[in-house]
């Protein structure tokens, strides 16, 4: 097999933070089953198995680590059996994703001092994998140099969901270019003005660096965080983590890595980035899916502009006078719609979901007010 390992760039240990439950894809993702389990993009395959295919020809599976929370565990294993079982990392709680990635980086450092580690999300589509791979073997060479990596992803157009990077007008000759700041999701009119300046990539949370400048940056900036995953990562693998884990993992902040260490080092000029071009999607909403799965090559929509998800394939769906709109069924029940433009319509045995397709942000909005009345039926 092509990978690291083998190439002049080194071996790269690959970590897949697969947490999170997918409220804007609610009701078909649920905290018990969220989106990166499962099939969503017209493959066979679940989102969290294309990412590890994805990874072949960068890390062997003895490289890859999957880091979820222990609700996912078993589904978990059985998508991926391929990977070792030490190589599933446990979270006995929800943290975000410093302290999953800080884990990881804490575990592979112990493993290997010297190690190169990427890491990159359960649920993201990518389409031209092979570029993909080459932007990352980029990425790779960075991090050698001591610097922090993202992948920035070159936007297409003024997208409002996502955050941007801004960064050097040029590259070097590998194209590498040094980030100055992490900025959060703007209005549209300043994503307009980002696109137009030509300095500003999304931030597709995708990093690679040395571990242990991953870890010296964790350190200055969150120190007690610091010590407690190195404290965990001690006993990792041995008959004390249990006990170890229960007593530090509940205590640990919640905080992004992008707050906790990335935002501060690139503060200290110690971030750069390789922009990526291709085909990238996080899909994190319907009308994103919607978007996916309208490509020609994944089936396209019908005539009239809609998109239809069913499982199985031949659930019934009859749609009459209906345009410009995404329909997920997954109940068995006939699922009929009549006069309708540029909405979305989600039939699950326990729960339907019909909104306007501007809306699919705010679907998150539901499932928030079903936890703050304690319904946990639906979530």
């Amino acid at each position: 097999m092509d990978r690291a390992g083998s190439t002049d760039v080194g071996a790269l240990y690959s970590v897949i933070p697969a947490g999170g439950s997918g409220t804007r894809l609610w009701p078909l993702s649920r905290a018990g089953h969220p989106k990166f389990l499962h099939a969503l993009t017209g493959s066979p395959a679940s989102l969290l198995q294309a990412t590890v295919a994805r990874l072949a020809p960068l890390s062997s599976h003895d490289e890859i680590y999957v880091v979820t929370g222990a609700a996912h565990a078993a589904a978990v294993a059985r998508q991926v059996p391929e990977l070792p079982e030490n190589n599933l990392l446990i979270e006995p709680s929800p943290r975000d994703s410093c302290a999953a990635i800080g884990l990881a980086a804490a575990v592979i450092v112990r493993r290997d001092p010297d190690a190169i580690m990427g890491s990159f999300a359960a649920d993201h589509l990518i389409r031209d994998e092979g570029a993909f791979v080459e932007v990352i073997r980029a990425a790779v060479r960075g991090a050698r140099e001591g610097r922090l990596m993202t992948v920035g992803i070159t936007p297409t157009h003024p997208e409002t969901g996502y955050g941007y990077l801004r960064c050097a007008d040029d590259g070097d000759a590998s194209g590498v270019r040094a980030v100055f700041e992490f900025k959060e999701k703007p209005s549209y009119e300043v994503a307009v003005d980002y696109l137009a300046s030509g300095r500003y990539l999304w931030n597709a949370s995708m990093f690679v660096w040395r571990v242990e400048a991953f870890l010296a940056e964790l350190r200055r900036q969150q120190p007690g965080l610091f010590a407690e995953l190195t404290a965990i990562a001690r006993v990792w693998g041995t008959a004390d983590q249990d006990e170890v884990v229960s007593e530090v993992w509940p205590g640990l902040p919640k905080i992004s890595v992008d707050h906790a260490v990335m935002e501060g080092a690139a503060d200290a000029g110690l971030v750069a980035t390789v922009p990526g071009d291709f085909g990238w999607t996080d899909v994190g909403d319907f009308d994103t899916l919607a978007q996916v799965l309208a490509a020609p090559e994944v089936g396209g929509a019908d005539h009239a502009g809609n998109v239809v998800v069913s499982e199985p394939k031949d659930a019934p769906v009859l749609l009459r006078n209906t345009t410009d709109s995404v329909v997920v069924a997954r109940s068995g029940r006939l699922v009929a719609t009549l006069g309708l433009r540029d909405v979305i319509v989600v039939d699950t045995p326990d729960a339907v979901l019909v909104c306007a397709r501007d809306r699919a942000q705010d679907i998150k909005s539901i499932v928030d007010e079903l936890r703050e009345r304690g319904d946990d039926r639906y979530l």
